[in-house]
């Protein structure tokens, strides 16, 4: 198994735990399946633009905002695209919420402007957590994370979307900052999550979606 979200994988598994019952994270019985978890997510923040003039290439930086990541960090996102316009740039922006995440955990900040344009409210908190969480490790993060069998259910309003999908973290690695030493272990059912994130749209009708809700399911034997 590589390290995944955090070299410490059972500070991980904490974090989702806690996310999950936060934010109800359970499939449970519901009266009314068709509908959303968490999809009313309230005020959007608002998206900044990137302080950071990289040289980045316009497909690093969608919106404007850099979500450029360093090359032994590489987000694999093996998923087609839906035919429906809202959930393509719901799905597009997802990733790009990942890829935010990560670009904090490398530029050592939860304040980058990625992070804050591509999340709002509990998804903005859980971005922060996570990457407060390397940067408290000492970890970065090397190697390949792949993201597939996505899938993305519309609310009846068209305001929200939900994007969920699998990660295989077998070939993902913790990092440390100061030595530079990889950290590794076996391959283990440790290395799949499933995710579903909530997209809202933000309103300004510039096509950005956010993430306002995160739900992670640890150990996600259906990634396998």
């Amino acid at each position: 198994m590589n390290r995944r979200t955090m070299p410490v994988t059972a500070a991980l598994a904490a974090t989702a735990a806690l996310l999950l019952t936060a934010c109800g994270g359970s499939d449970g019985d519901s009266k009314d399946k068709d509908k959303i978890a968490g999809a009313d997510g309230g005020d959007s923040a608002k998206p900044e633009k990137s302080t950071n003039p990289s040289g980045a290439p316009a497909e690093d930086k969608p919106d404007g905002v850099d979500v450029s990541l360093p090359k032994s960090m590489n987000l694999v996102f093996d998923w087609d695209t839906p035919k429906d316009k809202g959930e393509a740039a719901a799905m597009s922006d997802a990733a790009n919420y990942v890829r935010a995440i990560y670009r904090g955990v490398d530029k050592r900040t939860a304040k980058d402007a990625a992070v804050t344009a591509y999340s709002t409210g509990d998804g903005l908190h859980y971005a922060k957590t996570q990457i407060d969480s390397w940067i408290d490790g000492g970890w970065t993060a090397d190697g390949t994370l792949r993201h597939y069998r996505a899938t993305t259910r519309s609310a009846a309003n068209g305001k929200s979307v939900e994007v969920a999908f699998c990660a295989d973290a077998s070939k993902f690695y913790g990092k440390e900052v100061k030595t530079g030493k990889v950290l590794k272990t076996k391959n283990s059912i440790k290395d799949f999550d499933y995710y579903k994130i909530v997209m809202v749209k933000y309103p300004t009708g510039s096509g950005l979606w956010q993430a306002s809700k995160v739900f992670v399911e640890t150990k996600a034997e259906k990634c396998r």
